[in-house]
């Protein structure tokens, strides 16, 4: 079993920045894709931005070139730096994590982003 925990949402004026962060405990693998989900109220849940056990990141267009993903493996944890906050940036976001090899997948309970106009 695999236990995400999500900090460092919170409200914040558009144009602004936050910093999300998402430890990770258990059964950690060492093969492992991380990524930032997002759902805003009566919309699907999106990607946000993933990246790999070896660094590698992908992020839709809607995010690109604002929100930047990071990990730490010595902490299991994973980072989102989002900056230019949008209002439509407004959801609850939430960590997945990603067991190469074995299969299986983790969320987090999610963390509530929300941007002011």
């Amino acid at each position: 079993q695999v236990r995400l925990v999500e900090s460092g949402g919170g409200l914040v004026q558009a144009g602004g920045s936050l910093r999300l962060s998402c430890a990770a405990s258990g059964s950690i693998v060492r093969i492992n894709d991380m990524a930032w989900y997002r759902q805003a109220p009566g919309r699907q849940r999106e990607l946000v931005a993933r990246i790999t056990s070896d660094g590698s990141t992908n992020y839709p267009d809607s995010v690109k070139g604002r929100f930047t993903i990071s990990r730490d493996n010595a902490r299991n944890t994973v980072y989102l730096q989002m900056n230019s906050l949008k209002p439509e940036d407004t959801a609850v976001y939430y960590c997945n994590l990603v067991r190469r090899g074995v299969g299986d997948d983790y969320w987090g309970q999610g963390t509530q982003v929300t941007v002011s106009s």
